[in-house]
């Protein structure tokens, strides 16, 4: 702490001592602000570190005999597909899980429209490498394979609906937890009528 002392001699010119006083009120001011924005940032490290601390604990794979449920939408060439599904870890690397779509589409046939919707389940299974290749806290990366059955809902004019069948499928993909419990999921895939990729939400129960 500085330590100011102001010796009077005499009569102090006026002007000269309301100089001297708005100076040293200045500088105390000066010194209030600093010390406040001291306390900010000390105030923003804190937040900082609490915010990484908490997203440190997030899980980067399923633990045995727990449930995750996913959400979120695709990307195709018909429509974009929402989903909505889950994963069960039948050990620390592997889990089975199920899911459920739909998307409706609009399609411009020589200027006659039609619309169709598309309705699929299928099961997956994923194999974590999260062990495997000592991955860091917060991810989770899997690929695996899909077995899925989809039914193409169309006017009569078109040609009716019709169903695809059992339809074998790949697919990798990886999560970021953004907390304890949920994470962002990234999905690729191929070889399947579902989607192209897709997007979304993972909550473990």
């Amino acid at each position: 702490m500085d330590i100011i002392i102001i010796v009077v001699i005499g009569n102090m010119d006026e002007t000269i001592r309301n100089t001297i006083t708005n100076g040293i009120k200045k500088r105390n001011y000066i010194l209030t602000i600093n010390n406040r924005i001291t306390t900010m940032k000390k105030s923003l490290i804190f937040v900082i570190f609490a915010f990484v601390s908490v997203i440190s604990f997030g899980q980067n794979s399923l633990a045995m005999g727990k449930t995750q449920l996913n959400f979120g939408l695709g990307l195709s060439d018909w429509g974009v597909p929402v989903y909505f599904g889950f994963d069960y870890a039948v050990s620390s690397d592997i889990t089975l899980g199920s899911e459920l779509s739909y998307r409706s589409y609009h399609e411009d046939v020589n200027n006659t429209y039609y619309d169709h919707s598309i309705e699929g389940v299928s099961g997956n299974f994923n194999y974590h490498f999260n062990n495997l290749l000592s991955i860091p806290q917060n991810w989770d990366v899997y690929a695996g394979l899909n077995i899925g059955f989809y039914i193409w809902n169309s006017p009569d004019t078109y040609g009716g609906s019709h169903s695809s069948g059992l339809g074998l499928g790949a697919q990798i993909g990886g999560r970021y937890f953004i907390s304890k419990r949920v994470a962002l999921n990234l999905e690729f895939g191929g070889e399947n009528t579902f989607a192209d990729g897709k997007f979304g939400l993972t909550v473990q129960l």
